[in-house]
């Protein structure tokens, strides 16, 4: 297994841990635990007897021993303490990671300007409905995706891969790109220039537009010397209802999916190549950076 594959299966991994430490934890509390007393009780009541005896012969009874007795036979072995310490972390991670929040690290950048490579994020998993951990199965419909979201999701064409992209369409939209520019259900969307963006790892310089998608108002960057037709789209599911030309594409969003589009537009393998995203891919919505150890100052809320 690949470190990838092994960070995308964390949580069964946590949960797995959960399950054998609790197991090892209830085991100890409630069977164990009450033997290592009756043990010590046993043990004690003979020492009792042996230094009542002692007293009645007029010899000084060792009162101190007894507490070293005590306490040597109620010590949980090594293996046991260990699970009963780690048992509550464990329990406290998995809930918090699987119902409220879960960490990510931006590995690309296909979201620049909004989210660089080495931000690392928090997820929210409950504004999308609460799921059961592993099987990612809803079980509390509490809202879903809406247009301008920033959405973490399961890859569709490899599920141990985690994506981050830009809601572009929810189910039943009419998403049209020509020439570089969108359109939602017939309306164009409304873009702003802004100054050219300068990527400081690659030393080059995009056009850089400010687009207002589902009232969100956010930055995106575009390559004019990059061709304006999508290259070779693969033959995934539902792709009849797509169609592709030299300026673009147009796709009608089916039941229970997303069309997801990263806001560097030029440079995103996104839903116009691979397809929708099914609504069991969906992680939870991305809205805080926490960390960026290069820099200090991408701390904070995006959009």
């Amino acid at each position: 297994m690949n470190l990838q594959a092994l960070l995308s299966n964390f949580a069964l991994i946590l949960f797995v841990l959960m399950v054998i430490t609790g197991a090892i934890w209830f085991f100890d509390r409630f069977y164990l635990a009450r033997q290592r007393r009756a043990n010590a009780d046993r043990a004690l009541a003979e020492f009792d007897a042996r230094n009542a005896a002692l007293a009645g012969q007029g010899v000084q009874p060792d009162y101190q021993t007894r507490a070293s007795i005590e306490a040597g036979l109620m010590k949980q072995p090594v293996w046991i303490e260990y699970s009963g310490s780690f048992f509550p972390v464990i329990a406290l991670v998995f809930f918090l990671r699987s119902f409220l929040y879960e960490p990510f690290k931006i590995p690309s950048s296909s979201m620049v300007p909004t989210l660089m490579i080495g931000d690392l994020i928090l997820v929210n998993k409950f504004d999308y409905g609460i799921r059961l951990p592993i099987v990612n199965k809803k079980i509390i419909d509490v809202g879903t995706p809406q247009r301008g979201d920033v959405m973490v999701f399961r890859f569709p064409e490899d599920t141990s891969v985690d994506y981050i992209k830009r809601v572009v369409g929810v189910p039943g939209d009419k998403i049209v790109y020509k020439n570089k520019r969108l359109s939602v259900n017939g309306e164009a969307l409304s873009y702003q220039a802004l100054p050219d963006f300068l990527d400081e790892q690659t030393l080059s310089y995009s056009g850089q537009l400010q687009e207002t998608l589902g009232g969100v108002a956010h930055r995106i960057l575009n390559d004019q010397r990059a061709p304006t037709y999508v290259q070779n789209p693969h033959n995934f599911p539902h792709r009849e209802l797509c169609s592709y030309d030299i300026e673009g594409f147009s796709c009608t969003v089916p039941e229970g999916q997303y069309f997801m589009m990263g806001d560097n537009r030029d440079n995103s393998l996104d839903s116009r190549y691979w397809g929708f995203v099914p609504d069991e891919n969906i992680v939870g919505k991305a809205f805080f950076v926490w960390m960026n150890f290069g820099d200090l100052k991408r701390i904070g809320n995006f959009k």
